[in-house]
């Protein structure tokens, strides 16, 4: 999916990956950060120190992050770089939209021998009555058909994708952190939500918007508290590979 259109919405109001995640999943050397976005992964992961490449498919993303001096618009399914050229690849909040199977291919060809593949996920949890719980009752009354709702923001069903790329030591691990959001950027947050987006007409997603503005407005002091869950599965390229 092509989140150019909200890309301002997402670089401004979408919550990045905590303190927390970089603490508990430190990289370095050379790091490819997949799906990419505006850049919020490997602006972190460059200021401690790695060489980050970004990618994603959005040229209108890439473009939210000038600050990053290397940036490349392809598929992570198809990468524009020579076997083994990375000491670490990451996939932040969008394994969803791959083919999963040939990015952790992908992946492992691009990997040094004993390389790192992490795929990481920061997802708000739409627990009843919280706030999230019934922003998503209104998205879903105006797109019954979108599919992740409800989501408890674990992902072990990807596992089988890095064991068929051939990838060894695959272990995940998960918590839970609460953000913090005034009605104005849980409003943004909402508007860079893929079932909102989907719904293409700008008419359409602007009325959503007043909903959820009033909803909030009646139902929920401001600020709001929405927990999130951070979920991180690894793997690592054999150490005895050879590189072709």
């Amino acid at each position: 999916m092509d989140f150019g259109p909200a890309a301002d919405d997402y670089a401004r109001h979408r919550a990045g990956f905590p303190t927390s995640f970089f603490e508990r999943v430190p990289l370095s050397g050379r790091v490819l950060d997949l799906g990419s976005g505006t850049g919020a992964i490997a602006r972190s992961y460059r200021a401690s120190g790695a060489q980050v490449v970004a990618l994603d498919l959005s040229p209108a993303m890439l473009s939210r992050a000038p600050d990053l001096p290397a940036r490349v618009a392809a598929r992570a399914e198809r990468c524009p770089f020579r076997d083994g050229s990375f000491d670490a690849v990451v996939a932040g909040q969008c394994w969803h939209w791959l083919d999963g199977p040939a990015a952790a291919r992908e992946a492992n060809r691009l990997l040094s021998p004993g390389g790192r593949l992490v795929v990481a996920h920061f997802d708000y949890l739409a627990i009843a009555p919280n706030a999230a719980f019934e922003s998503e009752r209104l998205v879903l009354e105006v797109h019954p058909a979108w599919p992740m709702a409800g989501s408890d923001g674990r992902y072990d069903r990807w596992r089988p994708h890095l064991e068929a790329a051939g990838l060894d030591e695959i272990e995940s691990v998960d918590w839970v952190e609460d953000v913090v959001y005034t009605h104005e950027s849980w409003r943004g947050r909402m508007r860079a939500n893929n079932g909102v987006l989907a719904l293409g007409d700008p008419a359409r997603i602007a009325a959503f918007d007043a909903e959820l503005g009033r909803l909030l407005a009646r139902r929920f002091p401001d600020p709001l508290i929405i927990p999130h869950r951070v979920f991180v599965l690894s793997a690592k390229r054999s150490a005895s590979a050879r590189l072709a």
